[in-house]
């Protein structure tokens, strides 16, 4: 099959962000996007294109367009966000999110009336009723097919720090899973998801796509799941590792690492340089290190099983992004980055609230709603100060 590839300008920037629909009263999933997509498209006279269903009716992602900064990616999440918030708040609705909600039932959830997702989950029974999950998607622009696949390869040898750094889906129905990122291990049980594949030429991806057509696997490429992939119709890389941040600072953060990182390699192709490589199966132990540890990961650099903390590395990334984030505009947005270092990942954030709550799944869901409205990661410790803790005998307990 062929995939023809649409050239995009360089290193322009795309995001796109799937929120949960929470109800203000029990902070369960609301399976109202039909209710929410409806009144919006009232409002305007029609849907904006900065609004799209998912797969489950509790979601609604929303999108920046194709923008020359990460800032500009960020100010249509927000207003979007903003603009919905008047139709969610009558509902009693908050929009708010984590790679996973702390407590929901995956077999509650209801699929969105569409034969795309009608089928999958046909195809994949059990798994695909447990797709309880949400990301932080980010598209960056590159000019030429033969960078492309270089470019892939290289975000590969670091998707384990990306991972680590966004892990926020450290409870998975109502458990305590013991992993920063259970939405990793959950998601890549989907035969096309998860660990990407590693290609040398377009040939040998045009191959594989056409294998898996004609033995029925896919329909199309973009059925495609994994965690950094080809948008050869877009002309991006796309990279999907990210669990769904809970704030808009740290999807600020997540979009310019990725950002920066594209352009860095773009960089390195130019000037004639080999670009980073990591054998398929040190690939997968980096995820699920990632996904188990999180911050708190060692995780391998390169081919010869060099091994580092995966704070150590994201350290030296930082200083060695920073010219190339002066020159994207970016430089507020991967301070970010810092940021997390210094009050911690969401799903540390998330453990300390529920460790030190009387009630800690609704402490955790309270958290991820107030660092939503917040647009910044909160200090749980001054979370749980300003927080009234409310009797779990009330009903709305959901101990782990």
């Amino acid at each position: 099959m062929p995939l023809p590839f649409v050239p995009s300008e360089r290193s322009t920037i795309g995001v796109e962000w799937e929120l949960q629909l929470v109800d203000q009263d029990s902070n369960d999933l609301r399976q109202a996007a039909d209710a929410v997509i409806a009144a919006a498209t009232e409002k305007e006279g029609e849907l904006s294109p900065h609004i799209h269903r998912e797969m489950l009716l509790n979601t609604v992602e929303v999108t920046s367009g194709a923008r020359q900064t990460v800032a500009q990616c960020i100010e249509d999440l927000t207003r979007t966000i903003s603009d919905l918030r008047p139709i969610t708040d009558v509902l009693r609705i908050d929009l708010a999110t984590a790679g996973t909600h702390p407590f929901a039932r995956p077999a509650y959830q209801r699929v969105t009336d569409s034969q795309r997702y009608a089928e999958l989950v046909e195809r994949t029974q059990y798994w695909g009723r447990q797709m309880l999950l949400y990301g932080v998607h980010v598209h960056v622009g590159v000019e030429r097919q033969d960078k492309l696949l270089p470019i892939l390869r290289a975000l590969a040898t670091r998707l384990g720090q990306l991972q680590s750094l966004s892990a926020s889906s450290p409870f998975w129905a109502g458990v305590d899973t013991a992993y920063a990122s259970n939405r990793a291990m959950v998601f890549q049980q989907l035969p096309t998801a998860g660990i990407p594949r590693q290609f040398a030429t377009w040939a040998q991806l045009e191959h594989y796509t056409d294998d898996m057509v004609s033995t029925g696997v896919i329909q199309g490429f973009d059925e495609i799941r994994w965690d950094v992939r080809p948008s050869p119709k877009l002309g991006t890389v796309e990279n999907r590792v990210f669990d769904a941040a809970t704030n808009s600072l740290e999807v600020a953060a997540f979009a310019a690492l990725t950002h920066c990182l594209v352009e860095h390699w773009s960089r390195m192709l130019d000037g004639g340089e080999d670009l980073p490589v990591l054998p398929d199966w040190f690939v997968a132990e980096n995820k699920w290190r990632s996904a188990r540890y999180g911050m708190d990961a060692v995780l391998i650099l390169d081919g010869q099983g060099t091994q580092e903390h995966v704070r150590d590395t994201v350290e030296s990334m930082l200083v060695e992004l920073a010219p190339v984030a002066r020159d994207l505009h970016c430089t507020e947005e991967l301070d970010g980055v810092r940021r997390i270092l210094d009050v911690g990942a969401s799903y540390q954030r998330q453990r300390f609230v529920a460790e030190n709550s009387r009630d800690p799944l609704d402490a955790v869901t309270e958290l991820i709603r107030a660092e939503m409205r917040a647009d910044s990661p909160l200090a749980p410790s001054a979370f749980l100060e300003s927080r009234t803790v409310r009797d779990p005998e009330s009903g709305h307990g959901h101990p782990c």
